[in-house]
């Protein structure tokens, strides 16, 4: 299975545009990312029917736009989400697949306003939800986010299934969320399961078999199942890429088996977000002030978490390379143990 590949500790080019020009030219803290590289994550996933961006992963108009020209769609949280969604060329409605798709476990004022008047698709994560849009919009279809009841990722913070998430419908109440949803005459088309971020092959493949139960617990209106997304991305030298052949193949079976117990097809919907904007992405900051404090040694940048959020929530890791000023620097430099901080 793949790895990655060991981080450079210097470096001159960022998506192949030197590092020294793009600070002078733009200023620092700097945002940069690959086209290219999420371009290719994109057609990591061809196999699925569907690539449904999860836009809160980066939601950049330029990544949105660049999603949308390479053939993925996009999901939703807020009503913020879904104009942006708008403004990146994205189209309001039921197309199969919908270019935009509302999935949260409550319906704000405003947000509920929007999905009913652009006609935006919702995934309810709450029986809340089902009652609220059905009482808004009898007759539309709806799909389900399911919380099969576990969960895993890299952090506690990132999982999102199991009982200590607010994520999703929890699955013994599925049966009462098809009476509601019968009430306001709203079909199902559609479940969805998303158990964590920065997940693992085996963890995500326990989700096949709870789709599985699931769906089949919903009949034959279910047209679309989601496998969410959660999908790790290599951050440390030797982490392991996911095998997505196997993955597929996993969530294949399982869609092959519901449309042959349906009688129709049943379409397979993925929704990466970190997967596809992570690797892509450099954060461009300048030491500002060199420091000994004691025996620590700090840099100190004019970036700090407001500008880089997750390790500080997250406790996550993220490499860290220099580059000189000049564009140039040793080729062999001294290493030293420093403590990076911000402003």
């Amino acid at each position: 299975m793949p790895v990655a590949a060991p981080n450079s500790l210097l470096i001159t080019e960022v998506a192949g545009q030197s590092v020294a020009d793009l600070a002078q030219r733009f200023g620092t803290p700097l945002f940069v990312y690959d086209a290219q590289v999420i371009a290719e994550r994109i057609a990591d996933l061809a196999a699925f029917d569907t690539v449904r961006y999860a836009q809160k992963a980066s939601s950049n108009l330029a990544i949105l736009d660049l999603v949308r020209r390479h053939g993925a769609v996009v999901d939703a949280v807020s009503a913020g989400e879904i104009q942006r969604a708008l403004a990146a060329g994205f189209k309001a409605g039921f197309d199969e697949p919908p270019q935009i798709v509302y999935t949260a476990d409550i319906f704000d004022r405003e947000t509920l306003d929007l999905v009913a008047e652009k006609q935006i698709p919702v995934n309810c994560g709450s029986p809340d939800m089902i009652d609220q849009y059905g009482e808004r919009c009898p007759g539309r279809g709806i799909t389900l986010r399911i919380n099969p009841g576990f969960g895993h990722g890299h952090s506690q913070k990132t999982n999102t299934g199991g009982q200590q998430s607010k994520h999703g419908i929890w699955h013994t109440q599925l049966a009462d969320c098809v009476e509601r949803a019968a009430k306001y005459k709203c079909p199902i088309a559609g479940l969805h399961m998303h158990i964590g971020s920065g997940t693992d092959l085996e963890h995500l493949s326990q989700v096949c078999g709870a789709m599985e139960a699931a769906a089949a617990s919903v009949g034959p209106s279910i047209h679309s199942i989601s496998a969410g997304g959660g999908l790790p991305t290599p951050y440390r030298e030797g982490d392991q890429r996911v095998d997505l052949a196997a993955y597929f193949e996993l969530w294949n079976g399982v869609r092959d088996r519901l449309a042959g117990k349906f009688g129709h097809r049943v379409s397979l919907e993925i929704e990466p977000g970190r997967y596809l904007s992570a690797e892509s992405g450099s954060l461009i900051a300048e030491i500002r002030a060199v420091k000994q404090m004691g025996d620590n040694l700090f840099y100190v940048l004019d970036a700090g978490f407001n500008n880089l959020a997750r390790p500080i929530l997250y406790g996550s890791y993220h490499p860290m390379s220099i580059s000189h000023k000049t564009g140039v620097g040793n080729p062999a430099p001294r290493t030293q143990q420093v403590i990076v901080g911000g402003p």
